[in-house]
């Protein structure tokens, strides 16, 4: 069975660079909640600096994934809640680091008033399709 199917613009809708706008699969639903900058141990990475953040919360999102047999090719929706939008690039390298370019998933950015502690500046959910 193959992974997903991504659609990065359908007829009639605006392309799209950071992510695709549709991403269908058949097979077991993960649903990974939001990951903060925390390291094993409950410590924060990277207090103020997003870069750091954002790839602790890519390598708790990978980890989250591998628990459920899944990978970031399995990937069909990413969340990005983020405290300032300017911390979207730091995002998107960390990203990058996991997803090429040509498999991106379906995205949300939103951004908050704050998270659930002041030091976080970001918080990152993901959905993904296992095929069976």
């Amino acid at each position: 069975m193959t992974g997903p199917i991504r659609i990065p613009a359908p007829d009639g809708v605006a392309p799209a660079a950071a992510y695709a706008h549709v991403v269908t699969g058949t097979g077991r639903f993960v649903a990974v909640s939001g990951q903060l900058a925390l390291d094993e141990d409950g410590g924060l990475v990277g207090e103020g600096d997003p870069a750091a953040q954002a790839r602790q919360v890519f390598e708790n999102l990978r980890r989250c994934l591998a628990a459920a047999g899944a990978g970031f090719d399995d990937v069909i929706k990413l969340t990005y809640f983020v405290t300032d939008m300017a911390h979207l690039p730091a995002i998107r390298a960390a990203r990058a680091g996991h997803i090429p370019q040509d498999r991106l998933p379906a995205a949300s950015a939103v951004q908050v008033a704050a998270l659930v502690r002041p030091e976080f500046l970001m918080e990152i959910e993901a959905f993904a399709v296992v095929p069976v």
